[in-house]
């Protein structure tokens, strides 16, 4: 073992320190950084709005809009076309002349900022040739892409808006920019008053396949029905007025593409007119049952209350007769939404249908009915999980923050791998089909289903009833719907790899594409791990090893019930999770969500100490002892084994005082030192050394350095001479006078020797680097494969599932010869 052993010498007395001043003075002398510098001085400062504690203010206050929307869907043509009346509730302190609306359908004209702002990544594709090579090379351009550019030449994308009144019915003077548009109101619109704006709109579906967003149609051509089938899924189809808030104003920043949406709430009265052969789920409650689906449907509704598992309202037999169906006409379903931040909507004679109430209990909403919609594409896979992992949601994340407001929560299977809205979500996974007819899925399939379900139905609580600015901060929905979807992952199955780990974020966290969490959304370089993967891994450290799960609890669900229905900043998050909690956060939040260093700490030197008697004839013994423990040197050793004699060996004669006394000989001097110290001592000194020389105990001294430079509690694993292991915690305040390297001293038992120690030995807190984890240093175990090339057939994807059930047709394995 390569622990270094010194002495330890008796100190007598205080050292005393000057007292360091808590300035916010920047340090311009040397390079010490306060990496526990308070936050305060950058957030906005408390107000009468949102206070310092994190909590909405006493003159906290926020918007309402309520919608009023008729609108048809054209199904040959895949067009909307519709109109509206939107209710502006001034809530603020403030006069208003005008209303911002957002387009976001306006987001996929050709000339709209995110498609003249798109850049092309075809040129210089190979990373490792060299810049000649390159420009040599011919450019790449992806098949997808060639199809959207096809599709948005071919069909005209955007809105198309006409009549826009006011409650009297006179047109109002409006301008468009871009994917927004400003109505100027007749008159300022006072606080504590409400407008009224009516207008009509119609678009062009997007076919989602082709042109990738958060919703449009997917056709199927297959079906045994003229002209195929579809499935819509509507979304970001109205306009909608923007947000206004205390801390921003109008929320106009354009539309792009990735960052999200933030919302006012209010009421919802929409009616969609589609073909009568269409099953329809939407945000809200159905008004009209009786007029839209059988009597056999609504009985089975109704005994889905209470099943133990989903019932068929639409069976699969019945979705496959329906998808051959030549009716015609038309259907009306009318549903309403009560303070609800957004609506949207599907569309389909290819659903299947079923439901399950779940027993919420409580005042706010004791029964909830969770249902899904799929096609036959979706098949068992769909039937099994999706109904069944939107319960289980509701079931963990109401745990964490209030209990589901809302009466529905439904799961939608359409082209959208995963999109998120008020009591609805798109989520993407399906079923495989073979030549012979038969449907499987694999163990990623399952997963993936059943993890973004959970993922899609929990931005329930983050962001649509927490109703944070998504396309400022993409972390507040995500990353917090991230961290509590991990939890209720591993929480339906741990055996599973789900991810949501610590170790999941490594490699972002030491690339150079990494940018602070707190980024814009539009700006960040790599959105999932960002905007997703870290913050939920810094949220599952604050848990499980800053704050303890009794402390975070209470401090997140205090952030959540705080928050619920209104509108929160990053700031209101990081001060209610210190307040809640009682501890000093700022250095956690400031090295996690507002700089690009990451956690990479190193064990570079163990010294074990052994405190010093003062008394001569003892210390001085363990001196001699310890020389004598030494390597004896090379050129000793080869001169003994040759049997050679030293000079003074052959010359007894030249011996003097010397050879019978070594410098570790003890002398009257030093023993009458050694008294008179103890005549000096005081009796509590005495007593302290008295205790001290009686136990003996072992003092070992850790060096740490803090590499990566994001400070972090140092968790130590102990393993002793004896086989025993114990676990010790640093806070992270241990680096706050010297964030680049700290010492520890370590005191144990004389029976506890020390022989390793293991800094994050499960790892807990993202270290990049477990190599100098360890001392003394060890063999990092990795692996080497033997193979033969092959050429690669395309990606590999093992269906256990269906070979199984299919292995009657497959020869019994056998030992192959050569």
């Amino acid at each position: 073992m390569t622990f270094y052993p010194q002495s330890i010498a008796l100190v007598l007395g205080l050292l005393c320190l000057p007292l360091v001043s808590a300035s916010p003075i920047e340090q311009t002398k040397g390079d010490f950084q306060d990496k526990f510098r308070q936050l305060e001085e950058s957030h906005p400062t408390p107000n009468d709005y949102r206070n310092a504690a994190g909590e909405p203010g006493k003159d906290y206050w926020q918007q309402q809009v309520d919608y009023k929307i008729r609108v048809e869907l054209d199904e040959k043509s895949r067009r909307l076309e519709g109109e509206e009346t939107i209710t502006y509730h001034n809530n603020s302190p403030y006069t208003l002349k005008y209303l911002w609306l957002q387009l976001e359908q306006n987001r996929f004209k050709s000339d709209s900022i995110a498609e003249r702002s798109s850049s092309f990544s075809g040129l210089g594709h190979n990373k490792t040739a060299t810049a000649k090579a390159q420009d040599k090379a011919p450019a790449k351009i992806n098949l997808n892409t060639l199809r959207r550019q096809q599709f948005m030449d071919d069909v005209e994308l955007g809105y198309t808006l006409s009549a826009i009144t006011d409650s009297r019915g006179n047109e109002l003077h409006y301008v468009i920019n871009g994917a927004q548009m400003r109505v100027d109101l007749p008159e300022p619109l006072q606080p504590d008053d409400s407008t009224k704006i009516s207008l009509k709109f119609a678009f062009n579906i997007l076919e989602e396949d082709a042109v990738g967003a958060r919703s449009g149609y997917e056709h199927f051509p297959d079906d045994k029905r003229k002209g195929g089938n579809d499935i819509f899924l509507l979304a970001q189809w109205f306009p909608r007025v923007s947000s206004y808030s205390d801390y921003e104003a109008w929320h106009n920043k354009e539309f792009l593409g990735r960052g999200e949406f933030t919302l006012e709430f209010g009421n919802y009265d929409v009616e969609m007119t589609v073909p009568a052969d269409h099953i329809v789920t939407a945000t809200g409650v159905l008004q009209n049952p009786k007029k839209v689906l059988t009597k056999t449907q609504r009985q089975r509704l109704n005994k889905a209350k209470n099943a133990k598992r989903p019932v068929f309202v639409v069976s699969a037999d019945e979705a496959l007769k329906n998808e051959s169906s030549t009716q015609s006409g038309q259907k009306t379903w009318h549903f309403k939404a009560k303070n609800v931040r957004d609506f949207a909507w599907a569309s389909s004679r290819k659903f299947i249908w079923d439901a399950k109430g779940y027993q919420q209990g409580g005042d706010t909403m004791p029964e909830v009915m969770a249902m899904s919609f799929y096609p036959k594409e979706g098949g068992e896979l769909w039937e099994k999980y999706s109904t069944e992992s939107v319960i289980h949601t509701m079931e963990v994340y109401s745990r964490f923050t209030f209990d589901y407001p809302y009466p529905n929560a439904i799961s939608v299977n359409g082209p959208v791998g995963g999109m998120e809205y008020p009591m609805i979500s798109f989520n993407g996974p399906r079923t495989i089909w073979h030549d012979d007819g038969s449907r499987s899925y694999t163990l990623s399939e399952k997963q993936f289903l059943i993890g973004v379900v959970i993922h899609e139905v929990g931005h329930n609580y983050f962001p649509m009833i927490v109703n944070s600015d998504e396309r400022q901060w993409a972390w507040m929905d995500e990353g917090l719907n991230s961290f509590l979807d991990g939890v209720a992952s591993k929480e339906w199955d741990p055996d599973l790899a789900w991810g949501r780990e610590p170790s999941d974020i490594i490699e972002y966290m030491k690339s150079n594409v990494q940018v602070p969490i707190m980024t814009q959304s539009d700006s960040v370089l790599k959105y999932g791990p960002n905007a997703y993967t870290k913050p939920a891994a810094a949220l599952n450290i604050l848990r499980e090893v800053v704050l303890g799960r009794e402390l975070f609890d209470f401090a997140f669900q205090e952030y959540s019930r705080r928050w619920e229905n209104k509108r929160p900043t990053p700031y209101d998050f990081f001060r209610t999770m210190e307040e809640a909690s009682g501890v000093d956060l700022d250095w956690f939040f400031r090295g996690w969500f507002y700089t690009t260093d990451h956690v990479d700490i190193a064990i570079d030197k163990v010294y074990k100490l052994r405190l010093d008697t003062k008394n001569p004839d003892i210390d001085f013994d363990r001196l001699r002892q310890e020389e004598a423990d030494k390597p004896t040197s090379l050129f000793i050793q080869q001169n003994q084994q040759a049997n050679m004699k030293s000079w003074v060996d052959l010359n007894p004669d030249l011996a003097d005082f010397h050879d019978e006394n070594d410098r570790f000989t003890v002398t009257n001097k030093e023993r009458n030192k050694y008294q008179k110290m103890l005549v000096g001592l005081k009796p509590w000194e005495q007593k302290a050394l008295d205790r001290a020389l009686a136990e003996d105990k072992n003092y070992y001294v850790m060096n740490f350095s803090n590499i990566g430079g994001l400070v972090m509690p140092i968790l130590l694993e102990l393993s002793f001479a004896d086989g025993s292991k114990e676990s010790l915690t640093l806070p992270a305040e241990i680096w706050r006078r010297s964030p680049k390297a700290v010492s520890k001293l370590v005191v144990t038992d004389k029976s506890k020797q020390l022989v390793a120690v293991e800094i994050d030995p499960s790892w807990e807190t993202a270290d990049v680097d477990i190599e100098n984890n360890h001392y003394p240093r060890q063999i990092i175990p990795s692996r080497i494969e033997a193979y033969k090339s092959e050429k690669r057939k395309g990606k590999h994807r093992r269906d256990v599932m269906h070979d199984i059930n299919t292995e009657v047709k497959e020869p019994e394995a056998k030992e192959y010869k050569k």
